[in-house]
């Protein structure tokens, strides 16, 4: 997977779309009681850490999204790291953990699972939803890569104790 080569970088986003953004958001929330979230920590033999820049939130993260009605997790996830990152889950996922992610709204939880037996089928073009999709060795991980993201690695790699929340 590639950086966006800056010359490419998609324009700051309008006051219009912020606001549809966020009215999108309020909607999400306000229509449903609970949400469930699912992100893949997908670990290459390299030992680097897929992590993806969303056009909509700052830092770096673990590919991932929500799971919709009728949807599994481990399906939600396959289904979001395709479209997040070119990534085809392979074979067995690990269940890492459940955690509240009370930031974005005092109803939504995420299912962190480790990823380690896949496919890269191509390289993700940057969009609005995702600006880059790359992997970053463990000891040299990008500027700017949320605390929820570094908690997980920390509790995977490191033996950090899971304190359940995001």
């Amino acid at each position: 997977m590639s950086s966006l080569n800056p010359a490419q970088a998609p324009q700051p986003r309008s006051l219009a779309e912020r606001i549809r953004t966020r009215i999108a958001h309020w909607a999400f929330v306000f229509l449903r009681p609970m949400t469930l979230g699912v992100r893949g920590v997908v670990l290459d033999g390299q030992g680097r850490v897929l992590l993806v820049r969303h056009g909509y939130a700052v830092g770096w993260h673990f590919p991932g999204g929500g799971v919709e009605k009728g949807e599994t997790c481990a399906s939600a996830l396959g289904r979001e790291l395709a479209e997040e990152a070119c990534v085809v889950i392979e074979g067995p996922t690990r269940l890492h953990g459940l955690f509240f992610n009370g930031r974005i709204s005092p109803r939504d939880h995420v299912a962190v699972y480790v990823v380690e037996n896949f496919r890269v089928t191509g390289e993700r073009a940057p969009d609005a939803e995702i600006q880059e999709a790359r992997f970053f060795p463990l000891d040299a991980l990008p500027k700017g890569v949320t605390r929820g993201t570094r908690n997980r690695l920390e509790e995977i790699f490191e033996g950090r104790p899971d304190d359940g929340w995001w």
